[in-house]
This record gives structure tokens, C-alpha cells and sequence, in this order.
């Protein structure tokens, strides 16, 4: 079974950290750019930071110098260090692949973050 799951989230006050991590199954890992997505309530999923196999990485304009993705390709992890957390942060977070044309991972439960000011 392909899949992912994602941990590591939780409430926080602002200014916070927190360090979410993404297990995933399957040979797709290895071979795609892999990301962390949220999504807050009444808005739309959105990709917050990628990372290529190679370990480049990319990030939203409201999340760079606060978030640090990074990948493991032998465990299959992918992981998401959040500091600096805002209220505007508060959403669930899911990991996937990315790409306009690349197969996706079933969307797995995801992990909230809840941050308070």
C-alpha cells in the first residue's frame, strides 16, 4: 500500500517551534520532489516548501527563513522544522509528492498545528 503519514504537530504559542515529520511508503519516494502542504480552514491546500531528491529546497514567500524542509531518501522521511510560528500558520499540514503531472500519494490524515497568540 502507497501511502503517507504525517506527525509531530500540535498548539503552540507564537513565536514557537515545531518539527513535523512525513513516513512514506512505496517506491515513488525516491524518485520525486517531495513537499509539505496546509491547509487552514475555509482555504484552499497550498504548498508551503519542496525538496528535490538532491535535497533542493523551495519555499512559500509567508513561510521562507522560518520553515527548513529536509528528506531522508533511505528511511523515506521527509521532514518540516517551523520556527518563529505565526497564528497565520495555524492549518493541517499533509506531505506529498509535487508536481503538476506526478502521481500523488493517497492524502493521508495529516497533522494539525495550532498556533496562539
Amino acid at each position: 500500500q502507497v501511502q503517507v503519514v504525517e506527525s509531530g504537530g500540535g498548539s503552540v504559542q507564537a513565536g514557537g517551534s515545531l518539527r513535523l515529520s512525513c513516513a512514506a511508503s512505496g517506491g515513488m519516494f525516491g524518485l520525486n520532489v517531495m513537499g509539505w502542504y496546509r491547509q487552514a480552514p475555509g482555504k484552499q491546500r497550498e504548498l508551503v516548501a519542496s525538496v528535490t531528491t538532491g535535497g533542493s529546497t523551495n519555499y512559500a514567500d509567508s513561510v521562507k527563513g522560518r520553515f527548513s524542509i529536509s528528506r531522508d531518501n533511505a528511511k523515506n522521511t521527509v521532514n518540516l522544522q517551523m520556527n518563529s510560528l505565526k497564528p497565520e500558520d495555524t492549518a493541517v499540514y499533509y506531505c506529498n509528492t509535487v508536481g503538476r503531472f506526478v502521481k500523488r500519494y493517497d492524502w493521508g490524515q495529516g497533522t494539525q498545528v495550532i498556533v496562539s497568540s
